[in-house]
């Protein structure tokens, strides 16, 4: 048997996108002949333009069996439209897939399950997806609910679950139903952070000590590259680097660093998605232990309820540094309104180098809506007088802390 268990050859998705032409002055009596004219001729209409966009093009790559990859790319570079594929949801318009081995995927929230069914027949129903017999459903059965945690709902229907209860039952079914191949989406990122931690440590085990295959996408650049030996890089449709995990953050990081600004504005106006409209960084250069001003203008979103806003800094390796949350300071947006605030990240004691800010906005931690994966960089210099040092800080240090020495 061969130790490759995917093999992607020169894959490619196309989609068709359609716009219609809008004029800036239209009567009432245009719009009605319009629309009986679509009625009679079969929907057609000259008011239509279409376009080819490449999701994906000329991606090949193969992964064998054990190994653990990770899929990274901004926002839009094609990760979930190659596991889409992978998983047999969609279709390839051009290119050849081998894959040897069952496939468990945890694409977004309710890939795979019923929402009339209870998690208990769920359960049972991927198994049988995956093709087990009953048998072997019911000898993992009991892991499989003591690893999601909810065993109170388990003859729930899962269409009155909540998105973390969701995602634990999918996850648990999708790693412990013994696939050969595992495919992870960003999804886990609805969970806390204890299950997160809890996943990213059974698909270990799965790859480590399982021998099964595990493809992971994931904007924790550190999760990836404590979980993954090596990573696929994609951009714009198309791989720019694969291979080891170090290097293909450092690029993937230096490919961002040249597009980031001080200043995001989403000029395209309200969208069902968008929470934030504009984001602001008072400055672009810092010294050890200065405070940063931002400033964050944001969309009513929906007139539902308050929002929590997150903010977290990542330094030039993608470690997350720090982690702040508007619900931390009991400080509430504008519930109903469009708003806009002032965030004061106080003494930053990082050492010297290049941060990037990444913004979250949610319902509650555990439902978010909108994610702006590091858009904005600054600096740190060493400017503060009492570090005298030449040689570099050592990886391993995330503060600084100024000391005071005497002999006694």
């Amino acid at each position: 048997m061969t130790d490759s268990v995917i093999k992607v050859e020169s894959l490619g998705k196309k989609f068709i996108i359609a716009h219609e032409k809008k004029e800036r002055y239209t009567a009432m009596r245009d719009i009605i002949s319009e629309r009986a004219k679509k009625i009679f001729r079969g929907g057609g209409t000259n008011n239509i333009s279409t376009e080819e966009f490449w999701a994906l093009k000329d991606v090949s790559f193969e992964i064998k069996r054990g190994e653990a990859v990770g899929i990274i790319g901004r926002n839009g570079a094609g990760k979930s439209t190659l596991l889409k594929i992978l998983s047999r949801i969609t279709e390839p318009s051009t290119g050849r897939i081998e894959m040897n081995g069952r496939v468990a995927s945890l694409l977004e929230v309710g890939t795979g399950f019923h929402p009339e069914l209870t998690g208990r027949e769920n359960i049972f129903l991927n198994g049988a997806i995956l093709g087990m017999s009953r048998v072997e459903i019911k000898r993992k059965f009991d892991e499989i609910v003591d690893f999601s945690g909810v065993e109170k709902f388990l003859d729930t229907p899962v269409k009155r679950y909540s998105s973390g209860m969701y995602v634990r039952l999918a996850f648990a079914v999708a790693a412990h139903l013994e696939p050969e191949i595992l495919v992870v989406d960003e999804v886990l990122a609805v969970g806390d952070a204890e299950f997160q931690k809890k996943c990213l440590g059974k698909m270990n085990e799965v790859s480590k000590k399982e021998g099964r295959t595990v493809l992971f996408v994931s904007h924790q650049l550190s999760a990836i590259r404590n979980l993954c030996n090596r990573a696929i890089l994609l951009s714009q449709g198309k791989t720019i680097f694969q291979g080891n995990v170090d290097a293909a953050i450092a690029k993937y990081l230096e490919n961002k660093d040249e597009s980031i600004v001080d200043f995001y504005s989403n000029d395209a106006g309200k969208a069902p998605e968008n929470f934030f409209k504009k984001i602001f960084c008072r400055r672009r250069t810092i010294g050890i232990g200065d405070d940063l001003g931002l400033e964050i203008e944001y969309f009513d979103f929906f007139n539902k309820k308050e929002m929590v806003i997150n903010v977290m800094i990542f330094d030039s390796s993608g470690e997350l540094m720090a982690h702040i949350i508007n619900d931390d300071d009991e400080f509430s947006s504008t519930k109903g309104a469009d708003g806009k605030v002032s965030i004061i990240l106080k003494n930053i004691n990082f050492p010297a180098g290049k941060y990037f800010l990444s913004f979250w906005a949610g319902f509650d931690m555990s439902y978010g809506v909108e994610h702006l994966d590091k858009i904005i960089g600054f600096e740190i210099e060493d400017n503060t007088g009492f570090i005298k040092r030449s040689s570099p800080y050592p990886a391993s240090a995330r503060i600084i802390i100024q000391s005071q020495w005497s002999r006694i």
